[in-house]
Formats: C-alpha cells, sequence, structure tokens
C-alpha cells in the first residue's frame, strides 16, 4: 500500500476532525471514520514504542519478541487503513457483486474483437481474485465478435474493484484484416452495475411481467432448445431485463432479477441526482473516440489511464488480466477525491444533520 495515500487519508481525517467537532456535527460515516483514525494512530503509537524498546534492549531474544509484535502491528494499520478506504468508497443502497456490460462503439468489427478482448481481461482477472463469474447474456457477428456481452461478477470487494472500469475504453491497432499496416482507432463501452438492495427497490410482483422464449446463439451448451430464456419488464418504469445462458429457467429467473435490480437501482440514482441538480454526463456518453477513460495501444505496447495520467508499457499482460495495479491506483484516486468532498462537506455552514 502506498505511503503516500496513507498520509493523504490520515491528514485529510485530521481535518475532518477539527470541522467534525468544533461543528458539533452527527454523521454516521464520518464518526466511523475518526473511530478508525484513533485506531490507526493507537496502533502507530504502540509501534513506535516497541521500535524505542528495541534501541533500548541488549537480549536478542527481547528484540526477536518485540520484532514480532512491531510486524503484528504493521499488519493491523494496513487492515485499518483498508477500512477507511472502504468506508470512504461505499455507496449507499449496494452490494459488492456487479453486473458489467460490453458493448462495442465506433470502428466496425475491429471494435467487436475487442470487446471481446475486454471480456477476457476482467474474466482473467476476476479469475485471479478468486471471484464467481456468471454468463448473462452474448450476441455475436458471424466472424464471432461480441455484439454484446452480460455478465455478473460475485465475491468480496468486486464493486469496489471494478466500479471505476465504467467508460469508453479505446484501441489503436492493426487489424488484421488491414493490408497497408495502418493502426485503426475503435472503442467499446463498459458499463459497471452494483447489486441493488431489496429494502431500497420495493419491487412489487404485480408490478413484474415475466415472459420465457427460447435461447438464441451460436450453439453449443449454452443454448437450449426448450423456452427457458427469461425476460422480465418492470411495467411502472419500462425497464427490461433479459437472461438466457442460464443452465435453466430458474436460473436465467435469478439473473434477470438481478440486472432489473441493478438497472432500476441506475435509474433511481439518476433520477435522484437530476433531482438535486447534481447531474453528470452518463458513465459511457456516447461512445465517441474523443470520450475515453482508457487507451489500448498495441505497437507501443502501451496502456493509459487518462483519469489518472499514467501509462504502462506492459499491455501485453494488461489484456491478459494483470489489472491489479491499475484498480489500485484507481481505488486510492477515487479515495482522495471523496476524502476531499468530504472535508469540503463538514467545513460548510451547517445545515441538518445527515446521521
Amino acid at each position: 500500500m502506498s505511503d503516500k495515500i496513507v498520509e493523504k487519508i490520515i491528514a485529510g481525517l485530521t481535518k475532518i476532525e477539527i470541522f467534525f467537532h468544533s461543528r458539533q456535527l452527527s454523521n454516521k460515516k464520518v464518526i466511523f471514520l475518526l473511530t478508525k483514525k484513533k485506531e490507526y494512530e493507537k496502533v502507530g503509537n504502540l509501534q513506535e514504542e516497541y521500535q524505542e524498546l528495541i534501541k533500548q534492549t541488549n537480549y536478542e531474544e527481547e528484540r526477536k519478541i518485540l520484532k514480532s509484535e512491531i510486524d503484528e502491528l504493521r499488519i493491523q494499520k494496513e487492515k485499518l487503513i483498508i477500512q477507511i478506504k472502504s468506508e470512504l468508497m461505499r455507496e449507499e443502497n449496494t452490494k459488492q457483486n456487479i453486473l458489467i456490460e460490453i458493448r462495442p462503439g465506433t470502428g466496425g468489427n475491429e471494435a467487436g474483437l475487442f470487446a471481446r478482448d475486454l471480456y477476457r481481461m476482467y474474466y482473467k482477472f476476476s479469475q485471479s481474485k478468486g471471484w464467481k463469474i456468471e454468463m448473462v447474456e452474448t450476441k455475436v457477428d458471424l466472424v464471432g465478435n461480441f455484439t454484446f456481452v452480460v455478465f455478473l461478477v460475485k465475491g468480496q470487494g468486486v464493486f469496489d474493484w471494478l466500479k471505476n472500469e465504467a467508460g469508453v475504453h479505446r484501441v489503436q491497432r492493426i487489424p488484421q484484416t488491414e493490408n497497408k499496416g495502418r493502426v485503426h482507432t475503435s472503442t467499446s463501452t463498459v458499463a459497471v452495475l452494483p447489486e441493488a438492495q431489496d429494502v431500497v427497490l420495493n419491487i412489487r410482483s404485480q408490478d413484474l411481467k415475466i415472459e420465457t422464449y427460447r435461447s438464441s446463439g451460436a450453439g453449443g451448451q449454452h443454448v437450449n432448445t426448450t423456452d427457458s430464456a427469461v425476460r422480465i419488464t418492470h411495467l411502472p418504469t419500462g425497464v427490461i431485463s433479459t437472461s438466457q445462458d442460464g443452465r435453466s429457467q430458474h436460473d436465467n429467473k435469478e439473473r434477470a432479477l438481478f440486472i432489473l435490480k441493478s438497472r432500476l437501482l441506475k435509474k433511481l440514482q439518476f433520477e435522484k441526482a437530476k433531482e438535486v441538480g447534481a447531474l453528470r454526463s452518463s458513465m459511457i456518453g456516447t461512445a465517441e473516440r474523443a470520450e475515453k477513460i482508457r487507451t489500448y495501444n498495441y505497437p507501443q505496447n502501451r496502456i493509459t489511464d487518462h483519469r489518472l495520467g499514467i501509462s504502462w508499457n506492459k499491455l501485453n499482460f494488461i489484456i491478459e488480466g494483470d489489472l491489479e495495479e491499475i484498480c489500485q491506483k484507481l481505488i486510492d484516486y477515487e479515495v482522495e477525491k471523496k476524502l476531499n468532498r468530504l472535508i469540503i462537506q463538514t467545513s460548510e455552514p451547517r445545515k441538518k444533520d445527515n446521521g
């Protein structure tokens, strides 16, 4: 874990603590964060005391015991920082399981091929983290490229790790069909939707229209000869979800409900933001080449994340699922932004409690 981000977190929470107590505010999130900060500082002070004792003792056995204690305290500090970061990133009314949708943007067949590459990248990264992936629905063209793919990712910390993958991904490479060696640019869009908590949405069974139909696809074990695919329509909003790649109608119904809840939550959050005048542009924009969060440059083996302003010259590894470093830096980037936002909120004149 970067010492730099830890220093920023503690410094930021110190500012929040000053404003929080001077204004006598009440906020559950802030109280949790400040409690963890105090625990972190207490462990840090104990760590310093043990380090001083090491300098003072003349017995090797005592040094070994103290060093072991210091290592244990370091682990405790790391766990506390992880808890602080998770709380800063936490979004109301969401769980950690997610739905990912990948769709080709501009670039024709090459965009469809890139969408397939992105799916494989997320699949391999998820495998390395021990997460479970469940295919929901896919459509492919005549040459085997995705026209879209929708899948679930389930596991501990999934939303925190992958939420920042949402947006337009741009690829620059020479297509296999290119005879003159020219580099082409194309895009694919990624949407990341968290699993919604049932208590928030309050979906009534009478508001759902559930239909079954026969699965379609390129063939293979996931194509059924019975009406096992499921389409669910939320009648009050018109939001529709489908699932056809499950092994049974029951599986497809569960997945379609998951998708429906995620899309309804996104719609609810969108409308809430609009009401308070904080509406921002959609995560995937219009999929034009200029609206990008990341560029994958194959001729130079370089991947650039435009939000971070950082490039890595190991695209060949990253596209095969080595996303750990990029995702960790995006987590730190998000934590820093949300921490700064919280500092501003606690320093503003008091309007009403959020607790």
